[in-house]
């Protein structure tokens, strides 16, 4: 952990979830080890997590203190309007922790809330000129 962050809360529940999710990807990858005809992503694939129940400033510290578990810098696009993540990949597969500042939240939800009163017309975009 970093000097400045807050300790990793372990929740009793998280407890569960957590075993739950290492067993389910330890058993896919044992299923695809022993299935060599499925196919799997060829680029491989990114495993988010995002921090919950945390204001900005423990939502950003746990960011660092995974990056330091991670031996790796956090990327911090904040002061663009993006988010402060750590990630670092383990073959084809990348764990990555992202923590969204509470004003980007604000944004899209402001923006979506918008989204119920926007209707597509019902036009032929293919180019032909003819209406649906």
């Amino acid at each position: 952990m970093t000097a400045h962050s807050f300790p990793i809360p372990v929740v009793p529940g998280d407890l569960f979830a957590r075993h739950q999710v290492i067993t389910g990807l330890r058993a896919l990858a044992d299923f695809l080890e022993t299935n060599p005809a499925v196919p799997v992503p060829e680029y491989g694939e990114t495993f988010d997590v995002f921090p919950r129940d945390c204001d900005d400033d423990c939502s950003a510290a746990l960011v660092d203190d995974v990056a330091a578990l991670l031996k790796v810098q956090a990327d911090d696009d904040r002061p663009i309007g993006g988010h402060y993540s750590a990630s670092r990949s383990f073959g084809r597969i990348t764990y990555r922790i992202v923590h969204i500042p509470d004003r980007n939240r604000r944004q899209l939800d402001a923006q979506l809330s918008y989204r119920q009163n926007i209707r597509l017309d019902d036009q032929d975009h293919s180019g032909n000129g003819r209406v649906a």
